[in-house]
């Protein structure tokens, strides 16, 4: 899944390809990818893109003109989701029910008055459709945004910040960090890589944290998520799967051996996710469980 890092990167390249272009056409391909209906789709054709950027894990992609007016196609790329920029789109239309397009957008030329072939696909990969498109007026409408909580990278997000959000909860920091309402754009992936920095087990409770646990996951959150964002950096959306595979530390790298201790990077496997931990770095020697609902062996 895209997380903070990889969204970041895209919303920058995106807001160079896009700000100051014209959509020519928009073609919805599966149709459960829409999630909203007023404003059409269609009504950001003739529309200008005036800015990228991301909110968590969304893109949101601004535009003004066209029958809606000002309005934002707001994308979550979900588990499977991906954005495949393309210089020159095929000419015939998408059949639907044909592979993994989900939806397809054409810029206009220079002029505005003809389609320049360029543009991008949303893909989907898998039979579990959650990618999700949403126009509308205000970004604020989307469920997901308006319940975000604070962005790890804003400013304002310092050490007591996240202090604040961590105390009294009896809540594994795993599970904490993935909240969205607490802490917005952190996945699976870069919360083991958070933790791995941090040596501190998934499944310590957030509110037993001391005050120097809490130095150390704040200053593991924001020099991994960092330097994350610094490797996507100007890379095309082609690479950032790639480039995101290579800078993970722990997170799908079971069996592998830890790059701290030498350890083996172990995994515990949920319903329909898994995490990644050293034992040596981040519990003491003692592996956790693997199964469901596990809880670090005594």
């Amino acid at each position: 899944m895209p997380e903070l890092p990889e969204v970041e990167a895209l919303s920058g390249f995106l807001d160079e390809r896009l700000t100051g272009r014209s959509v020519w056409r928009v073609l919805p391909v599966a149709v459960n990818v829409l999630k909203t209906y007023d404003p059409p789709v269609q009504a950001l054709e003739g529309s200008t893109f005036t800015g990228v950027r991301r909110a968590g894990k969304f893109l949101d992609m601004a535009a003004d003109g066209g029958s809606a007016g000002a309005a934002h196609l707001v994308v979550h790329l979900a588990r499977a989701g991906w954005l495949r920029w393309q210089e020159a789109l095929p000419a015939a239309p998408p059949r639907p029910g044909k592979g993994p397009l989900a939806l397809r957008l054409e810029l206009a030329d220079a002029s505005g008055g003809a389609a320049s072939g360029e543009g991008f696909d949303l893909t989907e990969a898998g039979t579990q459709k959650r990618l999700a498109v949403h126009v509308v007026r205000d970004p604020r409408q989307v469920p997901g945004i308006a319940g975000l909580g604070p962005d790890p990278l804003a400013p304002e997000f310092d050490r007591e910040a996240l202090a604040a959000l961590l105390g009294g909860r009896r809540q594994q920091i795993k599970g904490l960090l993935r909240d969205q309402s607490v802490v917005s754009g952190i996945g699976n992936a870069y919360s083991d890589e958070i933790l791995h920095a941090a040596r501190m087990s998934p499944f310590k409770l957030a509110a037993d944290l001391s005050e120097e646990e809490v130095d150390t996951l704040y200053a593991a959150l924001r020099d991994t998520l960092t330097d994350a964002v610094e490797r996507a950096r100007g890379v095309s959306a082609a690479g950032l799967k790639a480039g995101k595979r290579l800078g993970l530390r722990v997170h799908g790298r079971a069996g592998e051996a830890c790059p701290v201790c030498g350890d083996t990077i172990r995994s515990v496997s949920f319903r329909d996710s898994a995490l990644e931990y050293c034992p040596t770095c981040q519990t003491g020697g003692r592996p956790l469980a693997d199964r469901r609902m596990s809880r670090l062996l005594k």
